[in-house]
């Protein structure tokens, strides 16, 4: 996208704020960068340079917007919809794999060398792993000088700096001024209620339809660790240094993310996720106007555009919740995954709400009775033998992961048929194009739609859809009175 200059150009002369995160305008002239949408006017053209990422804009020797607060921008939906090395590692990054174990870790996670991640990362994105974890760290680090009075000390080490020193510069180098000033300015200052407690705005690309994403969540929201209060959806989070708890209510704007956290290390991981489950980093547009193309599907994206697929903060919670919802209702599956929550997961304190545990670990889970899970005997062998594959390593459900050689390792798990691997392959990995022909609902709405109703007619028609099935499967599965569709009253 960068490189389409003639493009870049007219989207920032239109101020236009679906390419935000697509591409960033750097200004020759006044050192700054910023987002496509800067409601400043627009500088000549001569005297723009265009970035793939704010990595490579400060790189450069550009420093951050003040106005538009580029480097706070949704991400690039291409991270979202890729699958290849590069969109990989660029989901590890934003989940704080290189400020937890360095380029080394993200390297093995990859199953690639460092230089081969490095060389990657240059040639697109203009940075290589360390300066876009750097990056990410700025802005976790302004995210706390501006809703939080921790002390700047902490701030540093929180946001991931090594040092108080390192921490100074780069605010400085990135923002224009010292930490101190960013606090004075901020128009806004939230003091926390309690430590670790944060008030923050998550952006997304218009349009986005709440219904059926925050009526999924709630629906099929597992007592204890999850609930619907107060028009927000909340949940336990368990994250790398500890524990965390977050509220996410829509707005027209944005959505408001109060996050209460044991270790504030965990922040920019944290928000990564929820961004994740959400989908706020999708492009609505593109894939709404790919999916109008169809006649049939049309009247249900013009009914309500901008429909994200719900996913989940973890990828094995999400599997196996799945096995445990195996043909079976919506509140058999809670109940189901209530009481594995309630013999196994951790207890959290939650004076706010309702919340009482994290979902179990498979480390947790690893010595679970077979015996004790009120499963069909078959259902219980999927259950544990799944536990087993991630705990040794053979099935990876984290963030990152090869989609394509987790659907094949789950495909060899017993009791991990078609619609199964493609549900987890759509809410657990994130792959847009995931499509589960099989399931009932999609089969019922297709008929009432005029679509194919059997699964193999059904995919060859959706092969017009690639590579946004997943998010058919949303406009399909809406045309139901199932409660997953409508926000909780």
């Amino acid at each position: 996208m960068y490189e389409d200059v003639e493009r870049c150009v007219r989207a920032v002369r239109s101020k236009d704020a679906r390419f935000d995160g697509w591409f960033f305008t750097a200004v020759v002239t006044t050192g700054i960068y910023c987002r496509p949408s800067c409601p400043v006017v627009p500088p000549k053209v001569e005297n723009m340079r265009f970035y793939p990422s704010a990595a490579a804009a400060q790189q450069a020797g550009f420093r951050a917007c003040k106005r538009c607060r580029p480097d706070a921008s949704p991400g690039s939906p291409q991270w979202n919809e890729r699958a290849d090395l590069v969109a990989r590692a660029m989901r590890l990054i934003a989940d704080g794999v290189i400020d937890r174990g360095g380029v080394a870790e993200l390297a093995v996670r990859m199953g690639y060398s460092v230089r081969q991640i490095q060389r990657q990362l240059l040639a697109e994105l203009g940075a290589g792993p360390l300066a876009l974890a750097r990056a990410q760290r700025a802005q976790t680090a302004r995210l706390l000088i501006e809703t939080t009075t921790v002390p700047m000390a902490d701030v540093a080490f929180a946001a991931g700096f090594a040092s108080v020193r390192t921490f100074n510069d780069t605010v400085r180098e990135v923002f224009g001024c010292p930490p101190s000033e960013l606090r004075t300015r901020a128009v806004r200052l939230q003091p926390a209620v309690s430590p670790g407690s944060l008030a923050l705005r998550l952006p997304f690309r218009r349009p986005l339809c709440p219904d059926n994403l925050f009526g999924h969540l709630v629906a099929t929201a597992v007592p204890g660790v999850e609930e619907w209060r107060d028009g927000a959806y909340r949940r336990t989070l368990r994250l790398p240094y500890g524990r965390g708890i977050v509220s996410l209510r829509p707005l027209p704007e944005h959505v408001d993310c109060r996050l209460s956290l044991t270790d504030l290390r965990d922040l920019s991981t944290a928000i990564a996720r929820c961004r994740w489950l959400l989908d706020l980093d999708a492009d609505p547009v593109a894939v709404d106007d790919l999916l109008r193309a169809d006649a049939l599907l049309a009247p249900l994206v013009d009914k309500n555009p901008g429909r994200r697929v719900p996913r989940t903060v973890d990828g094995t919670e999400f599997a196996l919740r799945a096995v445990l919802g195996q043909q079976v209702s919506t509140a058999a599956a809670r109940t189901h995954a209530a009481r594995l929550v309630a013999a196994h997961g951790e207890p959290v304190s939650d004076p706010a709400g309702g919340l009482t545990h994290l979902f179990p670990d498979v480390s947790a889970l690893a010595s679970l009775d077979p015996a004790d899970l009120a499963l069909p005997r078959a259902r219980r062998t999927t259950m544990t033998t799944l536990i087993a594959a991630v705990a040794d390593g053979r099935v990876d459900l984290r963030i990152g992961g090869d989609w394509d050689q987790v659907r094949a390792r789950l495909a060899e798990l017993p009791g991990f048929g078609p619609w199964t691997v493609e549900t987890v392959a759509m809410r657990a990995l994130g792959d847009p194009d995931a499509f589960v022909p099989t399931d009932l609902g999609i089969r019922h709405a297709a008929r009432a739609v005029g679509l194919p109703a059997t699964p193999m007619a059904l995919t060859r028609r959706a092969a017009a859809w690639r590579p946004w099935r997943a998010y058919a499967v949303q406009y399909l599965w809406a045309t139901g009175e199932h409660a997953i569709n409508r926000l909780p009253a």
